[in-house]
């Protein structure tokens, strides 16, 4: 049982976060004269990086809840739960780091405004995290109210969906510092404010949940086809939308936003489906794969200070900009998913090692006092 899902779960981490490296690379160095939507293949991979972040967020919260609710009997484990706090405090303090406004860590004179606008910014570790954190407490409340979890983690996924549309008009800056007004909307230049992208951490609990509690469902054919099912169904309301929006009226741009999020959550849901699907007569992959679905946390650290810089390193977006030809960025793309392939196969090996020496080390001693 746990052989065949750690396979779906490792596909669908190594899918996301190679995605996501690929995408970033391409939008850094790409020069601006190809992008362009009468390009077959620009369109292509421009709609495909509309799907990254939420097929990375969504599989965040799957492979999290997962692993917090396995083999849960009466209640959560501490050890796992404490684990998610750690891993909330990291991925929000890294998400800081790698937007820290100056190399000198505590002098703040010479900051500019556009400096501490990025600093505010809410991007893809700092979402991860509180998405993370809302997990914790959804459940941890659940249990002790003995609610039902499940239902828990899709009522609060829908309210981070339901009132998107109508937070993205609120400038909370006007109301509330710019360190918090970010975790609301990208009105002051959040890449992933909560409200939508939240929802995408918490729609992939509930996956996690369904993973976590019945035994053996993602090898039966009802539920991989029924995600396949709601994917495509979903892709299909968001079509006919295209083409029948103007029904809504004053009210289009509501309606925009739902079609938005349902086409994406549909596409997840179906690659989902697609994924469980192919695992289901796989007994094996390769170990790379699962190396890569292991360390995603470090691939996507290293990739944005390769790709965007830090306080204390200089970038290739500042170094060469968006001046590749369409063939140049492929090669770019290869080398970047091939140099983090090897970084984490790399990382994996020291830690291995580091493991087997702590564990060797109590008998190498008590070997020597006997």
């Amino acid at each position: 049982m746990k052989k065949d899902r750690i396979i779906y779960l490792d596909l669908m981490r190594a899918f996301a976060v190679l995605m996501m490296v690929q995408g970033h690379t391409v939008d850094s160095l790409l020069a601006n004269e190809f992008r362009t939507e009468s390009s077959v293949f620009y369109f292509i991979w421009h709609t495909m990086r509309g799907f990254t972040a939420p097929i990375f967020m969504f599989t965040a919260g799957v492979v999290f809840t997962y692993l917090l609710l396995l083999g849960e009997q009466t209640s959560i484990n501490k050890k796992r739960f404490t684990k998610g706090l750690n891993r909330f405090l990291i991925l929000v303090g890294l998400g800081y780091l790698l937007r820290y406004p100056t190399y000198t860590l505590i002098n703040f004179q010479n900051i500019s405004p556009l400096q501490w606008k990025i600093f505010y910014s809410v991007d893809t570790l700092h979402l991860i995290g509180f998405g993370i954190l809302f997990i914790l407490i959804v459940s941890l409340i659940s249990e002790k109210l003995k609610i039902n979890k499940l239902l828990s983690l899709a009522s609060i996924s829908l309210m981070f969906f339901i009132p998107a549309p109508f937070i993205s008009t609120i400038n909370f800056q006007d109301y509330v510092h710019p360190f918090i007004a970010g975790y609301f909307n990208n009105i002051n230049g959040s890449l992933f404010p909560l409200f939508p992208w939240a929802g995408y951490v918490l729609a992939g609990s509930v996956l996690g949940a369904i993973l976590a509690k019945r035994e053996k469902v993602f090898t039966k054919p009802v539920f991989m086809y029924s995600l396949i099912g709601i994917g495509i169904t979903s892709i299909v309301l968001h079509l006919v939308y295209l083409n029948f929006g103007y029904l809504f009226g004053t009210s289009a741009s509501i309606a925009s936003s739902y079609s938005l999020i349902i086409f994406r959550l549909g596409f997840v849901l179906l690659l989902s489906g697609v994924f469980a699907l192919a695992s289901k007569n796989i007994n094996s992959i390769p170990q790379i794969i699962k190396t890569v679905g292991k360390h995603t946390l470090s691939i996507y650290v290293v990739h944005s200070v390769i790709l965007y810089g830090s306080a204390w390193s200089p970038s290739l977006s500042w170094l060469i900009g968006k001046t590749f030809s369409p063939v140049q960025v492929v090669i770019a793309a290869i080398f970047m998913v091939s140099l983090m392939i090897i970084m984490a196969y790399q990382v994996e090996k020291l830690s291995t090692k580091k493991l087997l020496q702590n564990k060797l080390k109590p008998l190498v001693q008590s070997f020597l006092v006997k």
